[in-house]
């Protein structure tokens, strides 16, 4: 008796991009750098997060920079509110202008 055939790829089965989470991957190696501080930082604190949240943000803006994830808020990533964020004083120094 049978129950069926398995699911064949001709008969409707239907390719879905990856969901938000999934990008490609770092084949040159731009951001590597950004990524072992961050895994080395996870590791000294057992795998807590909180003490190497500004390290993941400078990953994440390296790979927007990089155009290895689209562009996106950092209120939307979780990574809005980091006390004494580097990324945002260089910000800052880029506007002062340049004293002689």
């Amino acid at each position: 008796m049978s129950f069926g055939r398995p699911p064949s790829i001709s008969s409707g089965f239907q390719v879905n991009p990856p969901d938000r989470g999934s990008f490609p991957l770092d084949h040159y190696g731009e951001c590597k750098d950004y990524m072992q501080v961050y895994l080395d930082c996870l590791r000294k604190n057992g795998s807590n997060s909180t003490p190497c949240r500004h390290l993941n943000r400078d990953y994440l803006d390296c790979r927007m920079k990089n155009g290895l994830m689209d562009r996106d808020d950092w209120r939307n990533l979780g990574l809005s509110n980091l006390q004494g964020d580097p990324a945002t004083a260089v910000t800052k120094d880029k506007d002062k202008p340049s004293q002689k």
